[in-house]
């Protein structure tokens, strides 16, 4: 048996991808950063609070080949509950040819996964907040379908400067419901334990941060088969150093914000780094950048991100508050 990523370990993995312009500009995703941001909620439904009541946001990715995928997302504030929210996160693999295993073909089909996301958060303590996540998920694979329910937990404790924040998040705890095929196994889903940090700079207009993921799972290199060493049964043995190892555990990310209506961010994914590099011509893999801009009413941000010398992803995001729009 050999593996190389632990993107192959579970069904549903489309609930790993990043859905918005700014996650992916900050290396994929940030479970720490609490600005008021609905778009970061769907890492983190701790980050959800009140003034967030009435924010519209839209994202939509144009990916590789002809995979697409976006999110939406809305929120609204009800008495005696709190502030809640509800999303529509959705991937379309685009349209397959379908042929018998003599080559004839038999016309075309498509396969396409949904998750529906309800967010409910609450003020514990004046500094410390907790949300959950509720996720029912539709997969449907040619003529495999398959439900699963999951769910999202997370808390964030704001520091006494009101500059620093950290996070905790427990992410995809749940099971399918019905699997693709007629007592078919039932596959696990792509859990995380995540663990995030943010701070602002208080004599300059930068925002540092990064996150710690796939902790409870310390090796995310190759099969380990001797003391410092992993092997590939692909590419032979190779050595990989501790800091290296560590590294693969974090995303970092930047903003710098020069203005209230302008901000530049970039991020560094060491993990993506590792997997998809090819190791004569690494370039950019990994690392992504992008910028968010506001216009009137309307908050618009752009992210790229590097998955391989064949390309990388364009993110676009948009969000409102209605409320600008009411009398």
């Amino acid at each position: 048996m050999a593996f190389g990523q632990v993107g192959g370990e579970g069904t549903y993995r489309f609930l790993d991808l990043t859905t918005s312009a700014r996650s992916a500009a900050l290396g994929g995703y940030q479970v720490a950063l609490d600005d008021n941001d609905l778009d970061l909620v769907f890492h983190n439904p701790a980050l959800l609070r009140d003034t967030m009541r009435n924010q519209l946001v839209l994202n939509y990715v144009d990916y590789f080949s002809d995979i697409k995928f976006g999110y939406a997302s809305y929120a609204w504030h009800l008495n005696k509950i709190g502030t809640v929210a509800a999303g529509i996160h959705f991937i379309d693999y685009g349209k397959f040819i379908e042929a018998r295993e003599d080559g004839t073909i038999t016309g075309t089909f498509r396969a396409a996964e949904y998750a529906l996301n309800i967010y409910w958060a609450r003020q514990i303590t004046p500094r410390l907040r907790g949300g959950i996540n509720i996720k029912p998920i539709y997969s449907v694979l040619e003529t495999y379908h398959s439900f699963g329910l999951a769910m999202d937990a997370g808390l964030i404790l704001s520091g006494r400067d009101n500059q620093s924040t950290v996070a905790l998040v427990a992410k995809n705890i749940g099971t399918q419901i019905t699997t693709y095929y007629q007592d078919g196994n039932y596959e696990k889903l792509p859990f995380d334990l995540q663990f995030g940090f943010s701070k602002r700079l208080e004599h300059a207009p930068l925002r540092l941060m990064f996150t710690a993921h796939h902790l409870t799972n310390w090796n995310l290199t190759y099969n380990e088969v001797t003391s410092g060493t992993t092997t590939s049964s692909l590419t032979g043995t190779t050595s990989e150093s501790s800091v290296s190892k560590v590294m693969r555990h974090l995303i970092l990310g930047a903003e710098l914000l020069p203005s209230k209506n302008f901000t530049i961010r970039v991020g560094y994914n060491h993990q993506r780094r590792k997997e998809l590099s090819v190791e004569s011509r690494p370039g950019m893999v990994g690392f992504s950048a992008g910028f968010g801009v506001r216009i009137s009413k309307f908050n618009l941000s752009y992210g790229l991100a590097s998955y391989h010398i064949a390309g990388a992803s364009h993110h676009f995001s948009i969000s409102t508050n209605l409320s600008q729009f009411l009398p």
